[in-house]
């Protein structure tokens, strides 16, 4: 994951004093995104330390920020570079950056340019002026897909391990039959979270992810205990159920945060504080009513 070109300044084609300064983040898919879309063109680009971060996150967490633009600025001695003083960002990277700040302490000007970095050449041929389609925010059925093989990787490691503990588990208390049934039903519940969410996210109720990933995770619950053989569980065993694999889907689903078109950093915060007390006290309450099920 670590996917990061070095801060700096850089040029686009043979650009000249009068060309315009973009901004980007060092996260290398944001640098290749403007690269890509102002191919045969000539511009610099000034990269900023975010980490490997992407401009929107590093925008919400302050790296892509005032003070690392004016200082990004200053190292770079673009003042020396370009007759002009006018910088191009882009929009969601507006939370972090105090314009009124960064004129007053460097010379230049901010003006915010577009959300995708598709519609730069645009935006530049009609003289850098913003239309509203270049301001609108979607977040459609393709583009919440394309999220969940990355979601995947991310979470593999701690899937897997999880995914065997629950295994050698249910091995040793209930034979292999228990084991199999245990690890699907869980791998069932995270894809409620990580597949299911996203791509159900308009119609599933509620405004929170974990709401709508324990949504999703009721119904996983629901569809498969009667294929799990629960008909034959004791009453513990199906409370316990119904209460850790909504808990690991909401889990799953509130890392979508960080993803979506229509978070903030306080409300993700907000949303972390109520409801991952609430996902411990259902996994500790299931493992409690399992333990209870099996020795009582």
């Amino acid at each position: 994951m670590n996917y990061i070109v070095p801060p700096g300044l850089y040029a686009f084609g043979e650009p000249t004093a009068a060309d315009p300064v973009l901004v980007t983040a060092n996260y290398k898919m944001s640098f290749d995104a403007v690269r890509r879309a102002m191919a045969g063109r000539n511009a610099w680009l000034l990269v900023l330390e975010t980490f490997g971060i992407n401009v929107w996150c590093a925008a919400g967490k302050g790296t892509f920020g005032t003070d690392e633009l004016v200082r990004r600025i200053e190292a770079s001695g673009l003042a020396r570079v370009v007759n002009h003083r006018r910088l191009l960002l882009p929009i969601l990277g507006a939370p972090g950056i105090a314009a009124h700040e960064v004129a007053a302490r460097s010379g230049f000007s901010v003006t915010y340019a577009v959300i995708r970095a598709d519609d730069l050449p645009e935006f530049l041929d009609n003289g850098m002026r913003t239309t509203p389609a270049m301001r609108e925010m979607t977040f459609t059925l393709w583009e919440r897909a394309v999220l969940v093989p990355v979601e995947l990787v991310l979470a593999l490691k701690s899937i897997a391990v999880v995914g065997a503990l629950l295994f050698l588990a249910f091995l040793l208390g209930g034979g292999m039959a228990a084991g199999s049934t245990v690890v699907l039903v869980y791998f069932g519940a995270v894809l409620a979270g990580i597949v299911a969410t996203p791509l159900l996210l308009p119609w599933l109720p509620g405004r929170s992810f974990a709401l709508k990933g324990w949504v999703a995770g009721i119904v996983w619950s629901a569809a498969c205990y009667p294929f799990a053989g629960g008909g034959d569980w004791s009453m513990t065993t199906a409370f316990a159920s119904f209460l850790a694999l909504p808990a690991v889907s909401a889990f799953y689903a509130l890392n979508l945060t960080g993803c979506s078109t229509f978070t903030s950093r306080s409300g993700v915060r907000k949303e972390m504080r109520l409801a991952l007390p609430l996902m411990g006290v259902a996994l500790v309450v299931g493992a409690i009513l399992l333990l209870a099920g099996r020795f009582l």
